[in-house]
């Protein structure tokens, strides 16, 4: 499965690239900012993209919307720090595939999100 991750914060990106490829997902690819994302979406075709919710001073949420296809564009799956119930309401307006909190992050779960999106 093919990766992009959308993460302003450069540490997570190194430790989850390494975490995600050790467990067998093929990251294509990583952005920092929404015209990177929008850019690498498109040059990379990821199966999966993981988009953090809060991107400095832009929204993953507007991103997440943007990146959206319904019929058969990749995984959009939103990521943060914080908790799926303080971001639940956020997560079902924005059309993002699923949520993960990124301390329970992995290749498994992502699989998961991804089996079990409408196709």
């Amino acid at each position: 499965m093919r990766c992009l991750i959308v993460d302003d914060n450069g540490s997570f990106i190194s430790v989850a690239r390494t975490f995600l490829e050790q467990d067998g997902l093929s990251i294509v690819g990583v952005a920092r900012t929404t015209a990177d994302a929008l850019r690498c979406a498109t040059t990379l075709r990821p199966d999966v993209i993981l988009v953090d919710i809060f991107l400095g001073d832009e929204s993953g949420l507007g991103l997440a919307a943007r990146l959206h296809e319904p019929n058969g564009g990749p995984a959009v799956i939103l990521i943060s720090t914080h908790a799926e119930a303080d971001v639940a309401e956020l997560v079902a307006e924005s059309g993002a595939d699923g949520f993960l909190p990124k301390a329970e992050l992995s290749a498994d779960a992502v699989r998961s999100l991804v089996e079990k999106r409408p196709r």
